[in-house]
């Protein structure tokens, strides 16, 4: 009886060892296979134009400090399959504390093509859009408003999101670009320049 036992149990012993051979060779193999790697991000490019002024051109002076200080019109092409939200943020990366965040719009609606002129400087736009708080720390758009001397460029960045963002209106850019980490199916930059 005792030899039945250890023969049951030898053979118990070598079925588990197998076993546990078999599954490690099967996650090996399976772990080295290539994985379907998700899109990267910006795949896609937007198409950026604006009414007010074309790609590396002067901004005209009413959607600056000088003048109404005003957002100007944009527009942007369609965005890929899939997309839920559109963010934008405008920054001046020539400014002399690095890069100056002029403006802050998430959450805006899929199927919107564009933004309006004089987009009001309110938390919540009626399409459902939030701002946040650009670096002079006001809600919404601040024009270009440079040191005299050198010309600044401005960028207006269009990111097409497959979510809409869990945050509250006022955030910062540091806060829209972490949320948007993984999420940007494209984007498209229109750039313009201004001098005081």
């Amino acid at each position: 009886m005792a030899c039945s036992y250890s023969l049951i149990w030898g053979n118990t012993y070598r079925v588990a060892l197998l076993l546990l051979a078999f599954l490690f060779t099967l996650v090996t193999v399976v772990g080295c296979q290539p994985k379907e790697e998700p899109p990267k991000e910006a795949e896609m490019v937007l198409s950026v134009p604006s009414a007010a002024f074309r790609e590396g051109e002067v901004i005209p002076i009413e959607y600056t400090c000088q003048g109404q200080d005003v957002s100007p019109p944009l527009t942007w092409s369609e965005p890929p399959a899939g997309t839920q939200s559109l963010a934008l943020i405008v920054d001046d990366p020539d400014a002399p504390v690095g890069v100056f965040t002029h403006w802050v719009i998430f959450n805006i609606p899929a199927d919107s093509r564009g933004l309006s002129e004089a987009v009001p400087t309110q938390a919540e736009l009626p399409s459902g859009a939030l701002q946040g708080k650009n670096d002079f720390g006001r809600m919404g758009y601040a024009g270009p408003c440079p040191p005299s001397g050198r010309t600044h460029r401005y960028q207006f960045t269009v990111y097409a999101l497959d979510s809409r963002l869990d945050l509250t209106a006022g955030v910062a850019k540091t806060q829209l670009l972490t949320a948007m980490q993984g999420h940007v199916l494209a984007q498209g930059e229109l750039s313009g320049r201004y001098q005081r």
